[in-house]
């Protein structure tokens, strides 16, 4: 698969109309798992021209305290799950869920059926923090293993995806395109998803990428481990991996 490198994208000042960013985190924002100092500069010099929202498929948990230190708009957490905007301590629920105690119930069980077919995978340490979705770590599985999960998830009538950190069994209809296209009605009226820019590395990220929907979409470098997987691709790529290819992306931004 072909990529237009990022840096032709800048020179040809394709971005100019861009008026906000829509990022993933694990593997985009973060290098080796951690936050570094070059990034946390990078969002702040960032946020004096262009909102960040941040779209990860991190817990409901995890986000409601990363949104109150991190120079951002706002958050979507458990891939298009909740919203936390900026002073708020309270989620937007942005995927359809009644009854939360049987929806945990219910997500319960069907990881107990994966399990019974694959008897080594472990939920997740954040899981018991989550609201929409339930997780299981992804290592030591196959592609093969992973597809077959998906067509599982499928005929217990749940969505699955997986990240470079997690798989996800979750709500058919729940994704991060849907979750930000929610939240951009909602919550940013005043920019259209032509002028949002989609920021991914990984199989969650895909619904960001599609060009029907964000037509500006970059992956850091790293995407490329999943090229073959994507359902759609980024338009453009960076030439650094993870969040030195954020750093890339946000100092182009703002020349």
């Amino acid at each position: 698969m072909a990529f237009l490198p990022l840096h032709q994208a800048i020179a040809d000042k394709r971005f100019k109309n861009i008026r906000l960013i829509a990022t993933d985190m694990d593997g985009t924002l973060t290098t080796q798992g951690k936050f570094t100092a070059t990034l946390l500069q990078s969002l702040e010099a960032l946020q004096r021209v262009l909102p960040v929202l941040i779209v990860t498929g991190r817990s409901a948990g995890w986000v409601s305290g990363l949104v109150s230190y991190l120079p951002v708009a706002g958050a979507i957490a458990e891939n298009g799950g909740l919203f936390y905007p900026i002073n708020c301590e309270e989620p937007i629920l942005l995927s359809a869920v009644p009854d939360f105690l049987k929806h945990r119930q219910a997500l319960a069980a069907a990881f107990g059926h994966l399990q019974s077919e694959f008897p080594h995978i472990q939920e997740s340490a954040d899981n018991r923090f989550r609201l929409t979705d339930w997780t299981f770590d992804n290592r030591y599985l196959t592609l093969a293993q992973l597809q077959h999960l998906d067509k599982l998830c499928q005929q217990l009538g749940w969505g699955f995806t997986y990240s470079s950190v997690q798989c996800h069994i979750k709500p058919a209809l729940q994704d991060k395109a849907s979750g930000l296209l929610q939240v951009l009605h909602d919550y940013f009226p005043q920019y259209a998803p032509a002028q949002v820019l989609t920021v991914g590395d990984s199989p969650n990220d895909a619904s960001l990428f599609n060009p029907q929907l964000f037509p500006n979409s970059v992956g850091v470098a790293n995407v490329l481990e999943y090229a073959e997987e994507l359902r759609y691709q980024p338009a453009y790529l960076t030439t650094a991996a993870a969040g030195e290819g954020f750093c890339e992306l946000a100092q182009g931004l703002q020349v």
